[in-house]
């Protein structure tokens, strides 16, 4: 499968998006927030949307 350069830009900004999600869930719990703290919810929801989004551009249209 040749995804191109903007497949692989995706792919590399998408994960990038989830990573900065995982990132704002360990900040918010190590400044002391609980399990529905604000970053925590947000952290999560950078999480499902980055790797959503690099998932669906790694399997490709119709696979």
């Amino acid at each position: 499968m040749n995804r191109g350069l903007h497949g692989a830009a995706t792919i590399v900004l998408s994960s990038i998006v989830a990573l900065l999600g995982v990132a704002l869930i360990v900040i918010a719990l190590v400044g002391g927030g609980g399990p529905l703290a604000r970053g925590v919810l947000i952290g999560a929801l950078f999480v499902i949307a980055g790797g959503g989004r690099a998932w669906i551009a790694w399997k490709g249209p119709g696979d």
